[in-house]
Parts: C-alpha cells; structure tokens; sequence
C-alpha cells in the first residue's frame, strides 16, 4: 500500500525539511505491501528467568508476545539474540526480510552494509527509545522508515536516574560490598558520604526523561539546571524550579552532579572527552543512562582513576553488550549495571503494545503515532539532525 504523505513537520519532534536526496525513495514502499512478511526480532536471552514472570515480554523467549498474533496473520516471525559478526544468525536473515525489530537493551546494529544487502527492508522498529544503532542516515537513502515506541519507557529511566544519583552521593557501593566481604568500616564510606537536598544537580538534555528526573528532583531541594536545545514552556520551568542553561560549558562547571539526557548523534558522540571533563568541578559525579558513545571511554577512566570525577554510574555502554575486558568494568568509584534502566516489566509492556499497534498500522498502510517516526520519507526527526 501506498503510505499517506505527511506533513514536513511532525508534532514536538519535528522531522527535518530538507530531504536526504536519494532516487532509492521510490523504488522501497515504506508500508506493507499484500502478501506475508518476514519479521525478525532481535532480543536478549533470558534462559531459566524466561518462565518467571508471565509479564518479561521483552526477552527472546517471550519475543513481545506477538507471535502468536503474526503467525495468525500469516507472517513469519524469525527471533533471535544472535547478531554480531559474519556468521550470526541475523545475518542470514538480512537478505530477505521486510521487518526488523530490535532493542536499545540488546542492540542490532544495522549498519549501512547491512541496510545495503537487505533488499526487501521496509520498516525498522525500536521496541524501546533511542535507535542510534541503526544508520540513520543511510536508512534515510534508502527510504526505508525508522520508528520506535516514544515515551514507553521514560518513567522506567527518568526512576533509575534518581536512584543512581542517590546511590552515588551516598557513596552506598563500598557500603553494600563491606556487607558481602564481612567488613565493617564506617569511616571508609562516610568520608564521602553526602546528603543530595542543596546540591546542584545539571541535566544535559531535558526532553521527556530529562523532565521527568527534574520533576522527581524537586522534592530534594536541589538547585536544578537544564541545558537543551529547545526551552521549557516558563510554566512548567516555574513548577519545576529549574533554571535554563544555554551554554553546557557554562552550566557544567556549576553542577555537583551532571546527568546525561541526550540523544546519540554525530554531534554528541565523544562530547565528554578530556578537555570538557577537566572544565567539571572537581569531585563531580555523573549519572549517564543514555548513551555509552556520548563519553569518551578512556577519559572517563582516567577522570574515576584521578578522583576528578568522584562517581560515574549508568546503565549504557559503548559496545553493547561490553566485553568483559571493558576498562569501565574495573574502573574506581563507578556504580555500572548492563542495560537494565528501561527495560522494567512496565516497561516491557508498554513498548511490546507500542511496537504491536505499528506493525497493525504497517500491514494497514496507515500512519504510525507522529511522535514515534526517527527515519521517514527520507527525514530524520529533529533530535537526530
């Protein structure tokens, strides 16, 4: 079917007008045609915790609970976790697939190779928010659609932040490792231990979880920062008590606590390097949930081995998932877990329901939520540009 033409700008995530010039825009429907599809779900393997919760939609196992759906419809549903090197088996679905599901929890990385070999490719699905593992600009020529489930999880995350800002002030992880090790040493954590009410907490980025974490924050009486590229409507900046910051170096050096809330781009990537976290208070902790890739690596483990930054905590690394040599793993003062912030039960529900509702519209022809489109038509949404 053919796909409704859409306005060049669409709802608070604008897509972007000026179009990525490609003749490949007409020869790829960017919705169903008639006829049964290949989709391929690329999820995490949850072995014996699979069968625990009848809710844990989001692993391999489970697959979103839609196959039973597909399979009704008379779709092929293929799922794997399998999707790194020549030989994954993703790889030998690349070819002739219609649909690719994925994660940000358990990325498929589709890369404009890949995107290149899959002839039949029409539509590229995040079960989930933020799909900088796809190549978005060589999705954009190639016409393919590029869409994830906005808002799905951005509660799960927006908590996860405040508990990691928390349990970094606290200094709680050599607490709880005494307690395993049969150590008692007071001292040993109080010495850096803080209360969070009147510290300044700065959050690069302040789009729906960004809101959310300075919502939560308020009751704490923090001095709250913001930096984003758009300002808030000056209601809801009164209600929260935050103060806009235009310049990021400029608002950094001010923060005792600094949170990533910003998307993965060409612009953000490596944007905490050395030189911008020396311009960091001394002692600062950061909280990044959002993308590995934003912080240099090395800088980052340099700045923990110094003591310039005191605690570094987040659920994102850069590759993903990290080698069991990743320097970020063995690095002091850190609070690291896998990839977990957005992917609660409520989460999972909220985007297997999100990622269901698209694919009925793309065997339908009909338009998918504005707000979930990141590649369409050959535009990219504004967060990405």
């Amino acid at each position: 079917m053919a796909m409704r033409r859409a306005a060049s700008v669409i709802g608070a995530r604008a897509l972007s007008s000026t179009r990525v010039s490609c003749p490949s825009l007409l020869s790829r429907d960017l919705h169903a045609s008639p006829g049964s599809k290949k989709i391929v779900g690329v999820f995490y393997k949850a072995n014996e915790y699979a069968a625990m919760n009848p809710n844990f939609l989001g692993c391999a196992e489970n697959a979103l609970g839609i196959r039973e759906w597909l399979e009704s419809q008379g779709h092929q549903y293929i799922v794997t976790d399998d999707k790194d090197g020549p030989d994954c088996e993703l790889d030998k679905h690349i070819p002739d697939l219609h649909v690719l599901i994925s994660t940000p929890f358990h990325p498929a990385y589709v890369t404009a190779e890949r995107i290149k070999r899959a002839k039949n490719l029409q539509l590229l699905l995040t079960a989930g928010i933020g799909s900088d593992h796809v190549d978005l600009k060589a999705a954009a020529e190639a016409g393919l659609t590029v869409a994830e489930v906005t808002g799905s999880n951005t509660v799960s995350v927006a908590e996860d932040e405040l508990m990691r800002i928390l349990i970094l002030v606290r200094n709680f992880v050599p607490g709880h490792h005494q307690v395993i090790n049969g150590e008692w040493n007071v001292a040993a954590i109080a010495h850096r231990a803080y209360d969070l009410e009147g510290k300044t907490v700065g959050t690069v980025g302040a789009g729906r979880i960004g809101r959310l974490l300075l919502q939560r924050l308020k009751p704490f009486n923090c001095n709250l920062l913001y930096h984003d590229r758009l300002k808030m409507d000056p209601e809801l900046e009164k209600e929260i008590g935050a103060k806009f910051e235009e310049d990021v170096d400029k608002m950094l050096p001010k923060c005792d606590i600094v949170v990533i809330n910003m998307p993965l781009t060409e612009k953000t990537k490596g944007m905490f390097n050395k030189e911008r976290i020396a311009k960091l208070k001394k002692g600062v902790l950061i909280v990044n949930n959002a993308r590995g890739a934003i912080m240099d690596t090395q800088a980052i483990v340099d700045a923990c081995s110094s003591g310039h930054i005191a605690g570094y905590s987040g659920d994102v690394w850069n590759p993903q998932p990290a080698p069991k040599d990743h320097p970020w793993r063995y690095m002091p003062n850190h609070a690291m877990t896998p990839h977990t912030s957005g992917t609660t039960i409520d989460a999972q529900l909220r985007y297997a329901a999100g990622t269901k509702d698209m694919l009925e519209r793309y065997f339908k022809g009909e338009e998918f939520p504005a707000q979930n489109y990141i590649v369409k038509e050959g535009q990219l949404a504004s967060q990405y540009r």
